[in-house]
């Protein structure tokens, strides 16, 4: 792997020592978005983005991974809003970790211990999600089951 540190962001601050391996839920059931893993980007802005729109507050949300390059914003926010001030930047060692197919994504069903942790406060950030419009919240509707 290139990339000499990696990153995950969190709405919350870390209890213990490790990120734990969770099961991803994805509502498109891309086998790259459903490992029990601890997820991460090698941009920060990424990582930065995944903390706010799983922040608090926020009911349904998506990030795009495809053109990260065309800059923020990076998030997608369909109902709800952030409720929290702050959320977490974890660096982590990219030991341990696999490339997904999706590019700049990877995981690892290991517990990992992170080397740094950043607290990031969400109106610094603001530029990195915007909300859906109407039209877009709609189309995100129909992919939500039961809805």
């Amino acid at each position: 792997m290139d990339s000499k540190i990696l990153y995950h962001g969190s709405p919350r601050k870390l209890k213990g020592q490790s990120l734990i391996p969770k099961q991803a839920h994805d509502l498109e059931n891309n086998p790259d978005n459903t490992h029990k893993a601890v997820y991460a980007t090698d941009l920060k802005e990424l990582a930065i983005t995944m903390a706010i729109i799983c922040s608090k507050g926020v009911k349904s949300s998506s990030l795009n991974f495809n053109n990260p390059q065309d800059g923020p914003p990076y998030g997608v926010i369909y109902h709800g809003k952030p409720e929290q001030k702050k959320v977490y930047l974890y660096e982590l060692s990219p030991k341990e970790f696999k490339q997904s197919k999706i590019t700049h994504q990877f995981y690892s069903e290991k517990s990992i211990k992170p080397l740094k942790t950043e607290v990031i406060k969400i109106k610094d950030y603001e530029n990195f999600f915007r909300y859906a419009n109407k039209k877009e919240v709609e189309k995100w509707a129909e992919k939500i089951p039961n809805n």
